[in-house]
């Protein structure tokens, strides 16, 4: 069974950056675990933010473009998430998540099965 770990929340004034990383367990096959993050605003639905693909291909929504970078260790065992130019909109909580093998939406949450806790951003205007 995977498990995943966020750390690296916190509260940062507009303009500002953050490090999100998401510690893996119990993967043995990491070569084959499809990995991202996503968030949830209150009153929002969930949504894709970043995803990394098997062969390190990267995928990011339109509103984080230019702004995050998502990477991960070469052993697979860590994901991150750079976010620069933070924007109060970017307020919510970040969730890491994965599953075997890439699915055909690539930010859609619902293809995911493996998620972490949470990690709470909170952007001050």
């Amino acid at each position: 069974q995977v498990q995943l770990v966020e750390s690296g929340g916190g509260s940062v004034q507009s303009g500002g950056s953050l490090r999100l990383s998401c510690a893996v367990f119990g993967a043995t096959y990491s070569n084959n675990l499809c990995m991202g993050w996503f968030r949830q605003a209150p009153g929002k639905e969930r949504e894709g933010v970043a995803v990394i693909g098997l062969l390190g291909i990267t995928n990011y929504a339109e509103s984080v473009k230019g702004r995050f970078t998502i990477s991960q260790d070469n052993a697979k065992t860590t994901l991150y998430l750079q976010m620069n130019s933070l924007k109060p909109e970017d307020t919510a909580l970040y969730y890491c998540a994965a599953r075997w093998f890439c699915p055909t939406n690539l930010l859609g949450p619902t293809s995911y099965k493996f998620w972490g806790q949470g990690t709470q951003v909170t952007v001050s205007s």
